[in-house]
């Protein structure tokens, strides 16, 4: 991003801050919930794909120049055993302290380990089935467990140590022998190499405490992916993947001996690589909540690591923990588990609030997280989390949808619109075939135009062309003497196909019990298009709400599970646009597919434009 782009950001958030931009007026509906005001939109800035999401400057730790000569050294592959210790031979592998995480593992997923079966996302596989070897033919979820020995902190969740190391030691046994050195594969991705050797050295005392034959073999092992993350580190495939691998490489530094050159160069590759894995607001590039939460989970164990041998750690990785920590909490509903966003599912509040307490960082969310793209209001007891930004960057994206302009809304313990969630679970009991369908923008609370993605979505949770700006103000408008929110974005992911701007207004009512809304959309040129175009509004419902139509279809009835009653009415400036109810899904905190319902506003709209106001009120 350009100095004088960023200025205008900040100078635009500083205006939106103090009151300064005028409020935009809602068209008028059957029951307004806004006071008018007057009908003047404030100036916005947009935030092209290339340049929403800036690059945080982290620098390498301050040495002197002894430390700066090792690391550059040890960078050129002078064994760090010379460089520690030059006139001696090498140490034996062995592990200098027992690391403690305040991290805690799934409970469920170690039992089920206990009785034979990995639980991958609600899916039980058998351990005897499992192919351990780096070529196996896994879904993408079981991959990451089996590899990653991500399940290693569950099964120490479970039971004490001793009731359940020698499953631990078995599966160990296993891998060790369908992988005795670094390969290609999916075992010896950068990502996966850098979570089993953290799963390694901080859940140690799991595998470790058996037969000493095994013992010497992991520690041989553990050595030897230190140094293949030495070399193979910067080849990672994202960001994300590269931090992975420079936590392990620098918690192997730690705990390993003749580690201090391996520490020096890992300390200095992991603050640069932290540097470029988050926005300015501290949300991570592929914007994925599940990615956030990694982020947060790897540097908890790395400061566990520095504890177990009486270091400080860097100051820039506590200040980074700072940076995570809001924006997660951004994405925080109503019922204190997580919006489904960029593949993940709604993680529970259970599993979130562990994480933040492991953190240490006590935060509150950020509202307006503009460079993540993420904006959040809150009235009453009712949640808004609006999705105000273009999709990741190719090179960021983990499963990239095409949600821009989607919207989620809870009240209480009750959510009541949604997405669908859950791409990046496929493979679990989310079926492998229908990922693509859920990064969809049908598979989103917003506007599609055509049944055609806003941006394009690729295979292997790429992302392609369509978005490339959004517009976005948020402001404060008066509703009967009361602060109410409102958020205005556009983009502009249907101009080249259509040669139209899809704008969407929401404002949250001041007492939470009303969000009403408008979709406009507007020619992109000076002249629109001739004829017509389909287009449909998706409103995906919350598990558990039963929806009915209105005689005249430009209504629907909402009956929560928690007894309340909404409804939700189209206004009169919507044409001959028609309500329909459709079978939907949502993926659950636990990776479950439930079937849900769909509200779908849809017609015909001129290619010139067209405007569809729509309120969602809670009644009695």
């Amino acid at each position: 991003m350009t100095d004088s782009a960023r200025t205008l950001l900040r100078e635009d958030r500083r205006a939106l801050d103090n009151g300064d931009a005028p409020a935009l007026p809602l068209s008028d509906m059957d029951e307004p919930l806004v006071e008018k005001t007057v009908p003047e939109r404030p100036e916005t800035v947009p935030l092209e794909s290339a340049r929403t999401l800036v690059l945080a400057d982290f620098q390498p730790p301050r040495t002197g120049p002894v430390d700066g000569m090792v690391r550059w050294a040890y960078r050129l592959g002078v064994p760090g055993s010379v460089l520690a210790a030059p006139l001696r031979k090498p140490a034996s592998p062995r592990l200098l302290a027992t690391v403690v995480s305040p991290l805690q593992g799934d409970r469920a997923a170690g039992v089920a380990l206990r009785a034979g079966q990995f639980l991958v996302h609600g899916l039980k596989v058998p351990v005897g089935k499992v192919d351990f070897s780096s070529n196996a033919q896994l879904t993408p979820p079981v991959q990451r467990a089996v590899q990653g020995f991500t399940w290693l902190r569950d099964l120490g969740a479970c039971a004490p140590r001793e009731d359940c190391a020698a499953i631990g030691q078995d599966l160990l046994a296993r891998w060790l022998k369908a992988n005795p050195v670094p390969a290609k594969g999916p075992a010896w991705t950068v990502e996966h190499a850098g979570l089993r050797l953290m799963a390694w050295l901080v859940g140690a005392p799991l595998i470790l405490s058996g037969d000493a034959r095994l013992r010497s073999r992991a520690l041989e092992s553990m050595e030897a992916t230190a140094r293949f993350l030495d070399r193979e580190v910067a080849r990672a495939e994202d960001r994300l993947g590269q931090v992975a691998g420079w936590c392990a490489i620098v918690a192997a530094g730690l705990l390993l001996p003749d580690g201090r050159p391996r520490r020096l160069f890992g300390e200095a590759g992991l603050l640069r690589a932290l540097g470029e894995l988050v926005s300015e607001d501290g949300g991570v590039l592929s914007r994925s909540p599940l990615a956030q939460m990694e982020a947060i989970a790897l540097l908890v164990d790395l400061r566990a690591c520095y504890e177990a041998v009486d270091r400080d750690a860097p100051p820039a990785l506590e200040t980074m923990l700072g940076l995570l920590v809001p924006p997660l909490l951004t994405l925080r509903m109503s019922d204190r588990a997580l919006g489904s966003w960029q593949g993940a599912g709604a993680t529970s509040g259970q599993q979130v609030d562990a994480l933040i307490r492991a953190s240490g960082v006590r935060t509150r969310p950020i509202k307006d997280s503009r460079y993540w793209g993420y904006q959040r209001a809150d009235a009453g007891r009712a949640v808004l989390v609006f999705d105000a930004a273009p999709p990741p960057r190719a090179r960021h994206a983990r499963h990239g949808c095409a949600s821009t302009l989607a919207f989620e809304f809870s009240h209480g313990e009750q959510r009541i619109i949604v997405n669908c969630g859950g791409s990046e679970l496929a493979g679990g009991q989310v079926p492998v075939r229908i990922e693509q369908g859920l990064r969809g923008t049908a598979a989103h609370s917003t506007l599609v135009l055509d049944d055609a993605n806003s941006t394009a979505v690729l295979i292997k949770g790429q992302i392609g062309k369509g978005v490339e700006e959004v517009d976005i103000a948020r402001n404060v408008v008066k509703q009967k003497g009361r602060d109410a929110v409102r958020l205005e974005a556009s983009h502009n992911g249907y101009a080249a196909r259509y040669g139209l701007i899809h704008r969407r207004t929401l404002l949250l009512g001041a007492d939470g019990s009303g969000l009403s809304g408008e979709d406009v959309l507007e020619p992109s040129g000076r002249q629109g298009k001739r004829g017509k175009i389909a287009f449909a509004i998706r409103f995906h419902l919350g598990h558990g709400i039963d929806a009915g139509l209105s005689d005249d279809m430009r209504g629907a009835g909402l009956a929560l599970p928690d007894g309340s009653y909404w409804q939700f009415r189209l206004g009169g400036d919507s044409g001959e646009a028609q309500i329909a109810i459709e079978d939907s899904l949502w993926v659950d905190g636990q990776g479950r597919p439930r079937a849900t319902k769909q509200l779908v506003v849809e017609g015909l709209t001129s290619r010139s434009g067209g405007r569809f106001p729509w309120l969602l009120k809670r009644m009695g």
